[in-house]
């Protein structure tokens, strides 16, 4: 079913893009009527256009708030075709058809990211623009809908190949997409207003869907939805996937943690090498040689400014993805050697405030884990050195960024071991004091972190057989004395956090 456009509503606050479509309606000799400032924009071009206060006598009112709300505008995009009665009740009251309503939405979610000030963030919810884009999605079978400036193109495409007509798919795609832009929107509103309460639902919108080479495997579809370059400017290299984009974002949120030089390799969202120094080129060593063999491939990240000399060390890997927060630009040259390889600046820190996954026919939600510990207890033979303590906190970042049963072992502010993934801990201690001694490592002094409490002594006994000498767990067994018992008497420190760092 073909629809000529005869007459257009436009009424937008993003103006870009819009001037092409205009000149192609007047050339189709479409009336175009139009509202405060995309009136005067209209007109500035030569292009005649019809105030709509024209049509419905009454001026924009209540500044601003109430400009398109009246039965004239809304007759006139409601009214159906080849409905008897509706075209009576057209001729009736002089409504005027209104066959293509290109209509956007004032930027609530800017607004809302550019200040606090609640007068300001309100003003920002859009009444009319909803309420015309639902009306013409709803008589999509008469009526076009344009409801954001990236379909700016498509409605140009389609008025320049069609010369100004519609075919009903044309106007159902469009419809479908006014409707998600609206269904964004409220989502957004919705949000603001729930953010200190619980809505009792979980809302949640994200739009710029970005299509991915595929999912975790080959034979998955998979999508990216949201706005990645919010977070980093990509240098180089081939388009994300979706591997990738879990690994970042299990990158960003570890060197989220450190404010001292740090560099971390991430493989499989688990960390394999992570390490504080006093400058970059030291932390890169120190992170690449906690877990040479299970770096190749994988994601690194760093706090500090990448220059020549440790992009040169770098280099001699290969790895998917570096990301730093500068890079030099001799530096640059040199990393852009390999095509494919991935560089992106990150812009700002990042570490989620809400975690969500899907389980059965529902959503799990928690907040993110931005705790360390609750409490400091020393519970072993003595207390934990300067120099332990300080592995001990480091440690205990390092294990919470490793999958359940999870344990590390570290070493001046050093990932020496980590076992993860383990259905036992003595399982994931035992991997841990084996990775260490693959890569030579000397465990005599190293600090162990848990992720969850030990329920037996026998982790103490392995650590301290190991050279381990203090240990940080949460605690909370009903046999938390017998870890305690063993450290006393084995002259080992033992801090209870009252913290569990669980990660599925």
């Amino acid at each position: 079913m073909n629809r000529n456009i005869k007459s257009a509503l436009i009424s937008v606050f993003y103006k870009d893009g819009l001037e092409p479509i205009v000149r192609k309606l007047n050339d189709l000799g479409v009336t175009i009527y139009s509202t405060g400032g995309t009136q005067t924009f209209i007109e500035q071009l030569g292009i005649p256009c019809t105030a709509v206060e024209a049509v419905t006598t009454y001026p924009s009112i209540l500044g601003g708030r109430v400009k398109t709300l009246h039965p004239k505008v809304f007759g006139g995009i409601l009214a159906r075709r080849d409905f008897e009665d509706d075209q009576k009740h057209v001729q009736e009251y002089e409504i005027p058809l209104l066959d293509l309503v290109i209509v956007d939405l004032y930027p609530f979610e800017e607004t809302v990211r550019n200040t606090d000030d609640e007068k300001t963030i309100i003003e920002k919810i859009d009444i009319g623009g909803v309420s015309l884009i639902r009306a013409a999605g709803k008589n999509y079978k008469d009526v076009c809908i344009v409801a954001s400036r990236n379909q700016y193109s498509q409605l140009l495409e389609l008025l320049n190949n069609k010369s100004g007509a519609t075919e009903l798919e044309d106007r159902r795609k469009f419809a479908a997409a006014a409707f998600a832009e609206c269904a964004h929107y409220d989502v957004a509103i919705s949000n603001y207003f729930n953010r200190d309460t619980e809505s009792g639902q979980f809302d949640l919108s994200a739009g710029n869907k970005q299509p991915l080479r595929y999912g975790e495997n080959p034979h998955q579809n998979a999508a990216f939805y949201g706005d990645i370059d919010a977070l980093f400017t990509k240098l180089n290299g081939k388009e994300l996937s979706y591997n990738n984009l879990v690994d970042v974002d299990a990158a960003c949120q570890i060197i989220s943690e450190f404010t001292n030089p740090a560099f971390a390799v991430i493989k499989h969202t688990n960390v394999c090498g992570v390490a504080e120094r006093a400058d970059v080129a030291g932390a890169w060593e120190a992170a690449l040689a906690g877990d040479p063999e299970s770096a190749f491939g994988g994601v690194l990240i760093t706090n500090q400014t990448i220059d020549a000399a440790v992009a040169q060390k770098i280099n001699e890997l290969f790895f998917e993805i570096l990301i730093a927060p500068k890079f030099e630009e001799d530096a640059l040259t040199l990393l852009k050697s390999k095509k494919n390889r991935i560089l992106l600046q990150q812009k700002e820190k990042f570490y989620p405030e809400k975690e969500f996954k899907r389980v059965l026919n529902g959503v799990l939600v928690q907040d993110a884990d931005t705790s360390s510990y609750a409490k400091w207890e020393e519970s072993g033979a003595r207390n934990s050195t300067e120099a332990e303590k300080r592995d001990l906190e480091f440690a205990n970042i390092v294990c919470k960024h490793l999958k359940s049963n999870a344990i590390a072992l570290v070493k001046d502010r050093q990932l020496i071991g980590k076992g993860c993934g383990q259905t036992s801990r003595v399982d994931a201690l035992r991997m841990a004091v084996e990775k260490a001694k693959q890569f030579g490592f000397d465990l005599n002094g190293a600090v162990l972190a848990s992720d969850a409490f030990f329920p037996f002594n026998d982790c103490a006994q392995m650590a301290h057989e190991a050279g381990i000498t203090a240990l940080i767990q949460p605690g909370g067994s009903v046999r938390d004395n017998d870890t305690v018992q063993y450290c006393k008497d084995n002259g080992m420190a033992l801090v209870m956090t009252g913290t569990r760092h669980f990660k599925h």
